[in-house]
């Protein structure tokens, strides 16, 4: 097994609600392409952003 990311080299997305920019966790890497929010009170308000 090789070594360890560092945080500094996760990628990362911007959050459409919050506008703030959050990193790759271990319980998206099944589902990262699919990952929008970078909460679940920001993908609750997201109907709130769409309009």
């Amino acid at each position: 097994m090789g070594r360890a990311r560092s945080k500094s080299d996760l990628p990362t997305k911007i959050c459409p609600v919050c506008q703030r920019p959050f990193t790759w966790r271990k319980k998206w890497q099944d589902c990262w392409d699919e990952v929008k929010y970078c909460s679940e009170r920001c993908r609750r308000r997201r109907s709130e952003a769409e309009t």
